[in-house]
């Protein structure tokens, strides 16, 4: 039992991360029906934006200071995040929003590519996985249950904390802001939004930017937390928040948080329990994507595609 709850921790604190990603992939698709696969590199490159600000930014006075050094390697992170989703937008996919579906899907992998292979030939050492440092309380929680020692770390509750609430921050955006209702009527009908006074443009602008802000940030909290980065992760974890959006409903930020956290639970049980251990812990994270689909195609929270006329 001990064991089963410190896998359940560990499950939670994968799908928090994943969590925070899946929602960039849920609001560009809910929007412009856009599968942008290059957001997991958008991910990758807020975490090694952040060491940089922590390495070549921060004086070294700041940087024993976690409350001065954490929120400014986010700032740092996020910041460059949006900056280079706000350029893909406007000169990859920009151009191609009204060309086949097929188009800006390849210009996804291709940009996808692109920005993995710069971080790895520019960055210092980036061949290798590059240490990150502990800008965060190093402290370790742990109880005596069940006879065994159940742990969670102070990154581990941050990481989960920040999921929640910045999940929750941003439905009440999108419900109940001018901004969130013009996201949500470019996504019903953008021709419509735009005769109805609602700038099409500078709303999926808008949407790139908090995808990519919210990206920026997990990456910030994944290094804390695993004390690493490396060019690899952004496409590991882009595939468990694309899965993760689509087991929730494209489309829905509850979808995209629950089904970041069922992604990391299912990872971290499956590796412990089922047949295979971890090295078929994807086997069964895809196997329950098949069911879902083929008993529910849009997804745990999606609504049917409305085919518009």
């Amino acid at each position: 039992m001990a064991t089963l709850l410190q896998q359940l921790i560990n499950g939670l604190v994968l799908g928090a991360a994943i969590a925070l990603i899946a929602l960039g992939y849920t609001m560009v698709y809910g929007i412009i029906q856009l599968i942008n696969f290059a957001h997991g590199e958008v991910f990758m490159v807020g975490g090694f934006a952040s060491l940089a600000t922590y390495s070549y930014v921060l004086p070294d006075s700041w940087k024993s200071d976690w409350y001065l050094a954490l929120p400014l390697m986010a700032v740092g992170g996020a910041l460059v995040a949006v900056v280079l989703a706000v350029i893909m937008e406007r000169f990859a996919y920009r151009p191609l929003r009204n060309a086949p579906r097929l188009a800006p899907l390849i210009t996804a992998l291709g940009v996808s590519v692109v920005l993995k292979e710069a971080v790895r030939l520019w960055y210092p050492g980036a061949t290798a996985p590059v240490p990150y440092p502990r800008a965060f309380v190093d402290k370790q929680f742990s109880v005596e249950a069940f006879g065994g020692r159940i742990t969670i770390g102070s990154t581990a509750l941050l990481m989960i904390a920040v999921s929640l609430i910045g999940a929750v921050v941003l439905q009440t955006y999108i419900s109940r802001s001018r901004m969130g209702r013009a996201m949500r009527a470019t996504a019903q009908d953008p021709d419509t939004a735009r005769l109805m006074g609602v700038n099409p443009n500078r709303t999926i602008v808008l949407t790139f930017a908090i995808g990519a802000a919210l990206a920026g940030i997990a990456g910030v909290l994944y290094g804390i937390h695993y004390t690493n980065v490396d060019t690899e992760v952004g496409f590991l974890y882009g595939i468990f928040a694309f899965t993760a959006a689509v087991l929730g409903g494209v489309g829905s930020i509850k979808g995209a948080v629950i089904g970041g956290f069922a992604i990391g639970l299912i990872k971290s049980l499956a590796g412990q329990y089922l047949p295979g251990g971890t090295s078929y812990d994807l086997v069964w994270i895809f196997i329950l994507l098949i069911v879902v689909l083929v008993f529910r195609p849009q997804g745990l929270f999606g609504e049917p595609e409305r085919v518009r006329a």
